[in-house]
């Protein structure tokens, strides 16, 4: 075939696919040329710069904040959303929007799911979601103990049953203090079955989905009452403690910080939570931007959903 003929078809395939979105079987019988000549043909197109092909990004759409993150840290997905302004409040319910439009198309069915306590992000995201349609979740698991002040305590058994209700999954609780009093008390209350029903489910969850704690507690966490006293939070922080996730608490490089604290909290360990086959994370604001980015030094999550401000502050703390 002469150059210019080759030219010529390439030309003429391409206008049949991209411009009047003719089939490549429907081009391959008018054309009478085999299907993978028109694939081919297309290939050789765009090389040869008869195609190009552009994709227009919305306003309000930061992919290239995303694609960053997931380069970045080997993230999974990153999930941005578009916050339009700074403010902590408005920042957890756009998170939480995002967060609920990702698991209405994520959540399989048969899944085994857990949820951590005391995340607002997560409380927004329960808020913002509509029963799924892609078939029923099998159980969705209390991860970190959420016995508290008993105002508060209603959000962490309402972020369970909630998403069970949801997902179309069995609720299953875990109606112990996220912190003990001490390692004695702990230990009794681990031998209680209903404890351990829970507990014993750690190691064989589908999908875990955790908010990523700065050192100082948030509101939420604080009224709750499942908090270290300022006195051990200053230990945390001489250890390089920068946040945590389900209150395990890490470095800015993601290595756990363990102390003789961490031994009071019941709730799922750093290992459990990473064994998850998929780890999302929904967490924003000024103030957690060393603790996301230890999360993910970590590798300790594979999905972020997260803020546009948040997003450009870990990035930019991670070249630093």
């Amino acid at each position: 075939m002469a150059q210019n003929d080759k030219i010529r078809l390439m030309t003429k395939v391409a206008r049949m696919y991209y411009s009047q979105s003719i089939r490549q079987a429907e081009i391959t019988e008018r054309l009478n040329i085999h299907q993978s000549t028109v694939s081919r043909l297309l290939k050789k197109a765009y090389e040869a710069g008869i195609i190009r092909i552009s994709v227009t990004v919305p306003s309000g759409i930061h992919a290239d904040l995303e694609e960053a993150l997931e380069s970045r840290f080997g993230l999974r997905e990153a999930v941005v959303a578009d916050s339009v302004t700074n403010d902590e409040g408005q920042i957890v319910r756009d998170i939480g929007s995002a967060g609920a439009y990702f698991m209405e198309l994520a959540v399989k069915p048969g899944e085994a799911i857990g949820i951590s306590s005391w995340s607002a992000s997560l409380l927004e995201m329960i808020k913002a979601m509509h029963p799924t349609k892609m078939g029923s979740a099998n159980k969705v698991v209390q991860i970190l103990g959420g016995l508290g002040n008993p105002a508060a305590q209603m959000h962490a058994t309402h972020l369970t049953q909630r998403l069970a209700y949801l997902i179309g999954g069995q609720a299953v609780l875990l109606p112990v203090p996220g912190i003990t009093t001490s390692i004695e008390a702990k230990k009794v209350l681990l031998k209680e079955s209903y404890v351990r029903t829970a507990m014993d489910l750690f190691d064989h969850m589908d999908m875990v989905l955790v908010g990523i704690g700065a050192v100082e507690p948030s509101r939420l966490l604080a009224s709750s009452g499942n908090v270290f006293s300022s006195q051990e939070l200053n230990q945390l922080r001489k250890h390089g403690a920068v946040g945590d996730i389900c209150l395990q608490f890490f470095d800015v490089t993601g290595t756990p910080v363990r102390t003789k604290l961490t031994e009071r909290v019941i709730g799922m360990s750093l290992p459990q939570i990473k064994k998850a086959k998929r780890v999302i994370a929904l967490a924003g604001g000024k103030r957690k931007a060393d603790a996301i980015l230890g999360a993910l030094n970590g590798r300790w999550i594979d999905v972020l959903i997260t803020d546009r401000w948040t997003a450009k502050a870990v990035l930019d703390r991670s070249t630093g």
